[in-house]
């Protein structure tokens, strides 16, 4: 099963899950420094230092992506390191420390992909508004700016934002991640400049491209995933169009047809009039973009209340999430989970490509997530062996396989992680990571998983099944 040629095989990380580091060489404050020093919000009071040590083992970690045979590295850059006040100021030492990480990349033939904003908001920032705060967009420009002309003449793909549904629902209105809001109108806000941020910051790139000779590719990063109504009923019907619409279409909309979808707006008018929304705005979100980056793990199923479903199927906590859709309840598909409770299903990224395809039609489209956290351990033997993820990117490379073969300008697989890593409010308890790290020693091991992946992207095609 073989994968076009020139097809992308990388491997993906976020600054503050691995870099460590936290108060070195200038670097400032962000919300989730903040977050994870607050009692009771991170499990085991776990926090962003040392992580995997990423900012001292670089070099190892690099060595380690160019054994497996990887030909791209999707990192992020933390704002904190870079302005430290989240405007104004320049820390060179920030500025430095990714200039190193980039030439170390490129001298080993893996292709550099920043992604400028993975969550990490400067604190002062936040102090200021956050996200919900349309000054944080025209500071978010600025910042990409200083970074893409810093690194410009060496990068070529950047992605502005990784996941603004994460940052702005489950930050804002569910408060389970930073900076741990409950507010479900300044959610909103906070998507919407987001958006924002992220049309400013390509126009800010692209004028400045010219500085540079080659050419600039400028995309984002979004979570795309698939909402299955739980019967044909009316309610399920409508349940699972609103969740779609609060999942993907408030986001893929505005950013490929510069207008919010009218049902999500009605569905909405009770918690936000959307007069956040400024002339101009659209037309400044919906800038082109050179390719759109898809994290992909779990569909879910959904319905238009709990009557009649078993209670022991209902998934708690869910509908705290979703903003102006309370009412909806999430239920269990029956299917096999991950360590996070995540549903196994690769059906699902078949669905994201191919509708993403259809629905924007000539977009280039990456897979730059995806994954699963499984409870690894080092074997007896000194290895680990995680068979149960090896079938699931298995299984999911070939869901991928079969979208290109409809027609997806699908370009590239990037899986999430590279290491083990600091998994956000879950703190250090779960692993997604190809390479396994001890964390009190920071040795890495190549997982079997890694040396599965190995094979594939040095071949680029799938081995088959026993």
């Amino acid at each position: 099963m073989h994968f076009p040629a020139g097809f992308l095989w990388g491997a993906s990380t976020a600054s503050f899950q691995i870099e460590g580091a936290t108060k070195e060489d200038g670097r400032g404050q962000s919300i989730w420094d903040t977050f994870a020093a607050t009692p009771g919000k991170v499990f085991n009071g776990d926090g962003g230092d040392p992580a995997t040590d990423h900012y001292h083992r670089y070099r190892e970690d690099i060595e380690l992506m160019s054994s497996m045979g990887i030909g791209a590295y999707r990192f992020s850059i933390a704002w904190p390191r870079i302005q430290p006040d989240g405007k104004g100021r320049i820390n060179q030492a920030g500025l430095d420390f990714y200039d190193r990480l980039v030439d170390e990349l490129l001298k080993a033939g893996i292709e550099p992909w920043p992604t400028l904003y993975h969550w990490d908001l400067p604190q002062r920032l936040e102090d200021d508004g956050g996200w919900p705060n349309r000054d944080t967009a025209h500071r978010f420009a600025e910042y990409a700016a200083v970074v893409h002309g810093a690194l410009g003449d060496r990068i070529s793909d950047w992605a502005t934002l990784n996941e603004p549904w994460c940052a702005a629902f489950l930050g804002y209105a569910q408060g389970v991640h930073a900076p741990g809001r409950t507010d479900p109108a300044a959610s909103l806000a906070a998507v919407h400049h987001l958006l924002l941020g992220h049309g400013m910051a390509a126009t800010a790139m692209r004028d400045q491209a010219g500085r540079f000779d080659r050419p600039l590719r400028v995309g984002l990063v979004h979570n795309q995933t698939v909402l299955r109504p739980h019967s044909d009923s009316e309610a399920d019907l409508d349940a699972a169009r609103r969740i779609d619409g609060l999942r993907n279409r408030i986001f893929t909309e505005p950013l490929l047809r510069g207008r919010y979808p009218e049902d999500i707006r009605t569905d909405l008018a009770r918690v936000s009039d959307f007069g956040f929304v400024r002339d101009g705005d659209l037309a400044a979100i919906s800038v082109p973009l050179d390719m759109l980056g898809i994290n992909f793990y779990s569909p879910q199923r959904v319905a238009g209340g709990a009557e009649g479903i078993d209670p022991a199927l209902i998934e708690p906590g869910e509908g705290e999430v979703w903003t102006g859709a309370e009412d909806v309840v999430f239920v269990d598909q029956g299917m096999p989970r991950t360590a996070m409770g995540w549903e196994i299903d690769a059906t699902g990224l078949t669905e994201v490509l191919t509708r993403l395809a259809a629905d924007y039609p000539g977009v280039p489209l990456y897979v730059t997530e995806n994954g699963a956290a499984f409870d690894d351990e080092v074997a007896a033997d000194g290895r680990v062996h995680d068979s149960q993820r090896v079938a699931y990117l298995d299984a999911h490379l070939r869901a991928a396989h079969q979208a290109v073969e409809e027609g997806v300008p699908l370009k590239g697989y990037f899986a999430w992680s590279l290491l083990d890593n600091f998994e956000w409010a879950f703190g250090y308890s779960k692993r997604f990571g190809l390479v396994h790290v001890d964390y009190g020693t920071q040795k890495r091991t190549v997982k079997d998983s890694g040396h599965w992946y190995s094979g594939v992207a040095r071949s680029g095609s799938l081995p088959d099944r026993h």
